[in-house]
């Protein structure tokens, strides 16, 4: 007996069925990449404007060290995620990032509208989905056997 609930189109068993597997990677790929999009301004501003520009600003020290580490984990880090490759780890250090993110935005309220805190608590929650997952099937971590 399965825990999986009956389908009610089971003319659509077969499709199901092929790419069950598919649904990690794909999200993990897709945090990954978004997350890639933030980083990547960050990373052609240079660590010192974003040190200046969002650590400091909010009083966040010491900036510039910080800087380079959200740099490298919204850059390396994503790609890395995507890819499926120490991902816990990488995991672990974005869910503190956006903990972070989220204590510095909850003055503006919950609606991300008000620059609140609910973007970036999903997006938390999602990293600890992945620390907690790990890579799964076509990860970087599974192909080589080891995972932290």
């Amino acid at each position: 007996m399965s825990n999986e609930p009956q389908r009610i189109i089971r003319a659509l068993e077969p499709i199901y069925d092929r790419y069950i597997d598919l649904h990690w990677p794909l999200l993990r790929i897709a945090l990954g990449l978004t997350l890639l999009a933030h980083g990547w301004p960050k990373l052609m501003m240079g660590a010192q404007a974003v040190a200046a520009a969002t650590l400091a600003r909010r009083g966040i020290e010491p900036a510039l060290p910080l800087a380079y580490a959200l740099i490298f984990l919204e850059t390396a880090g994503a790609v890395m995620i995507a890819l499926g490759l120490l991902t816990r780890p990488i995991a672990a250090a974005l869910v503190v990032e956006f903990v972070v993110i989220v204590l510095q935005h909850v003055p503006n309220g919950f609606a991300w509208t008000n620059r609140g805190y609910e973007f970036p608590l999903l997006w938390g929650i999602a990293f600890l989905v992945v620390l907690i997952r790990g890579g799964g099937p076509f990860s970087v971590d599974r192909a080589i056997g080891r995972e932290v």
